[in-house]
C-alpha cells in the first residue's frame, strides 16, 4: 500500500501564472482550504514543490 499525503490549498490562484493554476487543478484543489488526499509519489512531490506558496502538506500517513 502506497503512503498518502494530505495537501491543503492555503492561497488563491488569482493573479498567478496559468501553469500554477493547472498544477492546483491537477492536485485536485480548486477552492481555499480544500484538502486533497494523494499518493506520495515523486511526480506529486514535484507538483507540490512547484507551488509551495499556494499549498501546505498537512500530514503523511502510511
Amino acid at each position: 500500500m502506497a503512503s498518502k499525503i494530505y495537501v491543503k490549498q492555503i492561497r488563491s490562484p488569482i493573479r498567478r501564472p496559468q501553469v500554477q493554476k493547472e498544477i492546483l487543478r491537477g492536485l485536485g484543489l480548486n477552492k481555499m482550504n480544500k484538502v486533497s488526499e494523494l499518493n506520495d509519489t515523486p511526480s506529486i512531490r514535484g507538483m507540490i514543490n512547484k507551488i509551495p506558496h499556494l499549498v501546505e502538506i498537512l500530514k503523511k500517513s502510511k
